[in-house]
């Protein structure tokens, strides 16, 4: 019998489940929506029970379009964002909805995107801990113990006593999956301030840093709440693909439609299957991933890099020693709001509506819709090229705040030439400016990365954005390096996650696995056209303008 393994990705917005066999070839795809509560600005939260039952749905639909019966399965993989879960200590939902004073425990996720933890987060920087030089000096609000401190002095401590877990989200889906209380190595070195080496001397938590911030309390109880506590083999930390505790658990298995016991391999935060996915697709050997940069372009992007040996980068979160491959060191940068950005511009353009009619009328989407347009306005305006449409419209892209490489989430996002066109024409060219502007953002973190050692000259890009043609071009054309795509776009992700369940069954090397069953596809080179080339230099000159301007004026307006 053939074997096949299955990929279940979490993301912001949806589940996606993918059945792919032996060759890494993609055989069923399903996407569930998943439910995000966001009763004001900076707080999202979502349920865990709400995903899992997203999870098994989508599974059941992707085992069906594959035509793959349960025993074909021969391992399951894990991946999701780097949102934090909170269970008790039966492995129950608890809230985290301060609106509801706690006590709606459907609200048991806070998400990555949710920035309550500013304050926390700028509390901890200031105290210069040596942990921090792993996270580029700044630890982000977007990580775990910041969202954990916040819990902590906003919970009531009746509240706070009744955690029993607080699981990076990954790690909850092999929780929830196998009932083991393991933990990653990815989501603990990544997210949860754990030190990223294999020097058995300083490796795992430090005392000193928790005890400072002001969760001395987690050191008392020897970390159990957080897991990967070095003396307890119910809590051992498993580096990607390592196989989870006995597999699939009965419970779990009746659930998905699977068979219990079926391996089940270690999770990784989304943009690491990602990188799975991609990283390896078409190279030879380990020695091209010194000159690849994964970017994973979804509601927001990370920017993975690896390297033999460490390089500090300030701004960017790592170096992470084996968060994905053994001894190999990570990077990684980020985007807070891309895709995200994206729509927002968009859906607060007043020609929104009448474009969304149109292209519903033509039978496509708003993005291939604003594609055409711009064609057409090349042609009409009579330029040489479409990027030289918004020679004068410029978009400072951080929204949400700076992740990478400045991690600054109090920035804000800028548009230079607004006028009174309230037009679809216009509503195309805000929309190629924003492009264009992340484009420049990914050169910005590029810069800071090679500026430091690294020697990256091509991009692997995966996500739900690569679908977008202009997308990609823009990101070719402004930072100057071809692009390589998945085979799949749609189902790259969780094509990562699946083959990290092909590590689990077949435990292999997960290089091996990940460079036999990743799949490159198009790649697209940057424009060769000197004058077009000069013209994106001018256009980042003006990107690093902006920001420069945004401290200019705030430095004024300090009171």
């Amino acid at each position: 019998m053939a074997s096949f393994y299955l990929g279940v990705d979490v993301g912001t917005g949806s589940a996606r489940v993918a059945v792919i066999d032996e060759k890494g070839t993609l055989k069923g795809l399903s996407v569930e929506a998943i439910h995000t509560h966001h009763p004001v600005h900076d707080i999202y939260e979502q349920s865990t029970a709400n995903i899992w039952a997203s999870i098994t749905k989508a599974t059941k639909q992707a085992m069906a379009a594959a035509g793959v019966a349960a025993e074909a399965i021969k391992g399951v993989g894990f991946d999701a964002t780097c949102s934090l879960a909170v269970l008790d200590g039966a492995g129950q939902p608890l809230s985290v909805d301060q609106g509801s004073g706690f006590q709606d425990n459907e609200w048991n996720v806070i998400l990555w995107a949710d920035h309550r933890a500013i304050d926390q987060a700028n509390r901890i920087n200031a105290t210069q801990h040596s942990v921090l030089r792993y996270v580029g000096n700044k630890i982000s609000p977007e990580m775990e113990i910041p969202k954990t401190l916040w819990l902590k002095e906003n919970l009531p401590a009746a509240k706070w006593d009744e955690i029993g877990h607080l699981m990076d989200l990954p790690d909850y889906l092999t929780f929830r999956a196998t009932g083991s209380l393991h933990r990653s190595t990815c989501s603990l070195i990544c997210k949860c301030s754990y030190s990223p080496t294999t020097d058995a001397a300083i490796r795992g938590w430090d005392a000193s840093y928790f005890e400072q911030i002001g969760l001395g309390c987690l050191v008392d109880e020897k970390w159990a709440r957080l897991g990967g506590h070095q003396g307890d083999d119910r809590q051992q930390v498993l580096r990607a693909g390592d196989c989870v505790g006995s597999g699939l658990s009965p419970q779990a298995a009746d659930e998905l439609g699977l068979l219990p016991g079926t391996p089940v391999g270690s999770a990784v935060i989304d943009a690491y299957a990602g990188a799975v996915a991609t990283l390896g697709a078409g190279a030879t050997d380990e020695a091209a991933l010194a000159n690849r940069l994964a970017i994973i372009c979804g509601t927001s992007s990370c920017h993975i890099a690896m390297s033999p040996h460490p390089i500090f980068v300030d701004g960017v979160w790592g170096p992470y020693q084996s968060a994905l491959l053994p001894e190999m060191w990570c990077a990684e940068g980020g985007q807070s709001s891309t895709g995200q950005l994206i729509d927002h511009v968009l859906n607060t353009h007043p020609a929104i509506h009448d474009a969304k009619k149109q292209a519903e009328a033509e039978n496509t989407n708003i993005y291939a819709f604003l594609n055409d347009c711009l064609a057409q306005l090349t042609e009409k305006r009579g330029v040489a090229h479409w990027s030289l449409l918004t020679q004068n419209t410029h978009v400072y892209p951080d929204f949400h705040g700076n992740r990478s490489p400045l991690a600054d989430p109090s920035l804000r996002g800028i548009i230079v030439g607004m006028s009174l066109d309230s037009s679809i024409d216009d509503l195309a060219l805000k929309y190629l400016a924003t492009m264009q502007a992340l484009a420049c953002q990914t050169k910005h973190i590029l810069t800071a990365l090679n500026d430091q050692g690294y020697t990256i000259d091509t991009l692997c890009l995966s996500g739900g954005l690569c679908k977008n043609p202009l997308f990609v071009q823009c990101h070719a054309d402004v930072t100057n390096c071809p692009v390589i795509l998945p085979e799949s776009i749609d189902g790259a992700v969780v094509i990562g996650a699946a083959i990290l369940g092909a590590r689990a069954a077949q435990d292999k090397d997960l290089w091996k696995v990940m460079s036999a069953l990743g799949k490159a596809g198009a790649t697209v080179l940057p424009t060769t056209d000197q004058k077009l080339a000069r013209y994106n230099q001018q256009r980042y000159k003006v990107f690093t303008e902006l920001l420069n301007d945004q401290k200019k004026y705030r430095s004024l307006m300090s009171l």
